[in-house]
């Protein structure tokens, strides 16, 4: 039995051996098969570089190509005399790290390390109490990082440097684009403002226009991204023999408006010292060329800064009843209709038509008087048997060819309010004769006068003059359009006559806007303040308003302002309107004098700018002008009269040096001269009454800073 089991044994040890030699064979077979398999499928991928439809050769480029983004630079705004008014800038935002797990790869501190010391420094900085940021940088809480709210955001870049100077560990800030505006309150509304906005994709901020000029120019301003591609390596370095692929930024466009720069600011003095002294609840004024339309001067109150601030155009968003300055375009389409007999009579003071009443602002009236007097007295009763006369279809076409009633459509000014009237009945027909019962816009009137102005020929208001590439290329002019021609040149001319004796005869309403030295045409308005319940009660719950044209005879300016419900008494409206508008006219057309005037009594005024005091005073007297230099410094840094610029003998022109400046003595300077003063030394004029220098708050020889307030009190000679 033993042999045959060992024999038996030994057969079934062989058949193993043969099974596992088997395996192995299949097993090697496997491999073989699948390495086979893999070599095919990396060698497919090599070649084809494609896996599942995914191009592995631009994954691969994509990974290692960084892309970054090129910011356009936005269009600057410039006035007509090349100011800048609108450019970029940066504003920063201060942080404070607190984790004091924040250090550098050499172990220094990135996180702040004395709270008490940085609190006392930021204070001084961000003008907070220096508990208040001591209690921000010792939170309760375990945080990374804080901000200081309000006070430690819009920073300006030279703040920030002078923070980042005292080397305070953990303290940095957030760069953001923002918008500087170098001439301050200069035509703001009008301007406009800009907000960033990210772009969520890529992370980038940009700055879009929100309202005015930023808001209507915003893709022009704005101009087109560039962008920069390069190959990298894994570290993030770009390879040597890689192209650099991209595109360059387009810069946004330029805007160079039509406002003068001297007048605006003169404007804005004057409107300021009108707003401080009567407190209204509003006042715009508008200065524009009667023959061309385009706008010297404009501005308006509140402004953005404003304790209620607007953030509207007052002068084309804002519409209102003008009251009696629409009884010049009623005047002169009385004339142009043949409907105008200026020695007729009627009984003034009230009239009964259609179970209503119009009245007289003297309701007692002045008897019988003629309808030349109607104009001069700006009688309501007057204007509405003109009205009855001309008849209520004429009046609304003459309405409409005016102007009135649709947009005026000003280039670089956008959501215009066209105005309305409901023109029902007799009586609300012969309100809108007096501006009752009808809105209009600032824009519309300006536009309305400018045809009485320009003998018949309408024009539209423009305030942009150009547009500019980055390249200094005109994309756009912006030329004079007549928009109509509304009444005849006699018929416009004898407007102004009429106009004329609102200043002038013993009767007028515009006595207080006479102008020294020239003779002018004008109007005064009164208008009640419609409301939900009717027209507003009270005794300064008016708009008042006057339009005046300068020289009456060719007009070459329009002057318009309008002033609703002053709240505090300064004297009658008109003394307070007549501030503003008088030394505005009286400098322009002094301008224009020396400008057209051919005889002795002329200078060319020279470049004297890095000349030395004492030769620039010469130079100066030479030319018989009256020099007033201001500063210790021995170099001439600004002149208030433009070189090449012909000046009248014996004008005042300003220099001023590098040097501490003390206040002159201005007794007897014109309001002309106090405006260019302020101007060349960056103070606030706050001014009361007209004519020439009484008083002054900085007195002579006191050190001046700019920003400094200086108020200032005229008097008539």
């Amino acid at each position: 039995m033993e042999p045959t089991d060992k024999k038996q044994r030994t057969i079934n040890n062989n058949s193993g051996q043969r099974n596992h030699k088997q395996f192995g064979k299949w097993l090697c077979m496997v491999v073989a098969g699948l390495f086979l398999l893999f070599i095919a499928r990396f060698a497919y991928i090599a070649v084809i570089k494609d896996v599942k439809n995914h191009d592995l050769a631009a994954a691969a480029q994509q990974r290692y190509t960084q892309s970054r983004i090129i910011p356009a630079q936005r269009g600057n705004i410039y006035d007509a005399d090349g100011n800048v008014l609108a450019r970029d800038t940066s504003k920063y935002t201060v942080y404070a790290v607190l984790d004091k797990n924040e250090k550098s790869v050499k172990g220094k501190p990135l996180y702040v390390t004395n709270k008490k010391r940085t609190a006392r420094i930021l204070a001084h900085y961000l003008d907070m109490p220096e508990k208040k940021v001591y209690k921000i940088l010792t939170p309760k809480k375990k945080l990374y990082q804080v901000q200081f709210g309000t006070a430690g955001s819009n920073i300006s870049v030279s703040k920030m440097e002078e923070i980042k100077a005292q080397k305070l560990p953990g303290i940095n800030f957030i760069k953001t684009p923002a918008r500087q505006y170098p001439e301050g309150e200069f035509a703001r509304q009008l301007l406009g403002s800009t907000a960033v906005k990210t772009n969520k994709k890529t992370g980038q901020s940009r700055l879009v226009g929100q309202i005015g000029l930023e808001s209507y120019f915003n893709k022009q301003l704005s101009g087109k991204d560039g962008y920069k591609k390069s190959q990298n390596d894994v570290y993030g370095y770009r390879l040597s023999d890689s192209p650099q692929a991209g595109k360059s930024a387009k810069n946004g466009d330029n805007v160079t408006l039509t406002l003068n720069n001297n007048v605006q600011h003169q404007l804005e003095n004057l409107v300021t010292s009108a707003d401080k002294s009567t407190k209204p609840a509003s006042i715009t004024a508008v200065v524009m060329e009667a023959k061309t339309g385009k706008i010297v001067a404009a501005t308006q109150r509140p402004t953005m800064n404003s304790k209620n601030p607007s953030w509207t155009n007052a002068l084309i968003q804002d519409t209102y009843e003008p009251g009696s300055t629409m009884k010049v375009m009623a005047l002169a389409s009385a004339i142009d209709s043949g409907h105008f007999n200026p020695n007729g009579t009627y009984k003034s003071g009230t009239w009964e038509m259609e179970g209503g009443k119009i009245t007289d602002w003297n309701t007692s009236g002045w008897g019988n008087i003629t309808f030349k007097e109607a104009f001069y007295r700006s009688s309501n009763v007057g204007f509405a048997h003109i009205e009855q006369n001309m008849g209520a279809k004429t009046w609304m076409k003459y309405l409409k060819s005016f102007g009135f009633l649709k947009p005026t459509k000003v280039y670089g000014m956008s959501g215009e309010s066209s105005g309305t009237t409901t023109f029902r009945g007799v009586l609300e027909q012969a309100n809108t004769s007096f501006g009752q019962g009808i809105t209009v816009n600032t824009m519309q009137m300006m536009q309305a006068f400018s045809a009485v102005a320009n003998n018949g020929k309408m024009m539209r208001p423009y305030i942009v003059d150009k547009v500019t590439n980055s390249q200094n290329k005109t994309v756009k002019n912006v030329h004079p359009k007549q928009v109509g021609k509304p009444i005849s040149a006699a018929s416009a001319k004898e407007t102004r006559k009429y106009m004329e004796g609102v200043i002038y005869n013993k009767v007028g309403t515009g006595q207080l806007y006479k102008v020294k030295g020239y003779r002018i045409a004008g109007k005064t308005g009164t208008a009640q303040i419609g409301g939900a319940n009717g027209y507003e009660q009270g005794s300064n719950n008016y708009i008042y308003s006057f339009v005046g044209l300068a020289p009456a005879k060719n007009p070459k300016y329009i002057i318009y302002i309008t002033m609703r419900k002053p709240t505090t008494s300064n004297g009658p409206a008109e003394k307070t309107i007549s501030s503003i508008t008088t030394p505005i006219i009286k400098t322009l057309l002094d301008k224009q004098t020396t400008r057209s005037t051919k005889q002795q009594g002329v200078t060319r005024v020279p470049n004297v700018v890095g000349a030395s005091a004492k030769s620039a005073q010469n130079q100066l007297n030479g030319k018989h002008l009256q020099v007033t230099v201001l500063g210790d410094g021995k170099k001439v840094k600004k002149q208030s009269i433009a070189p090449g610029t012909d000046s009248m003998i014996n004008n005042r022109i300003i220099l001023v040096t590098n040097g501490k400046v003390k206040m002159p003595n201005i007794s007897g300077w014109s309001q002309s001269d106090v405006s260019q003063l302020t101007q060349m030394l960056n103070l606030k004029l706050d001014s009361s009454g007209s004519g020439f220098v009484k008083s002054q708050s900085i007195k002579e020889n006191t050190e001046v800073r700019s920003g400094q307030q200086l108020k200032v009190n005229f008097e008539e000679k």
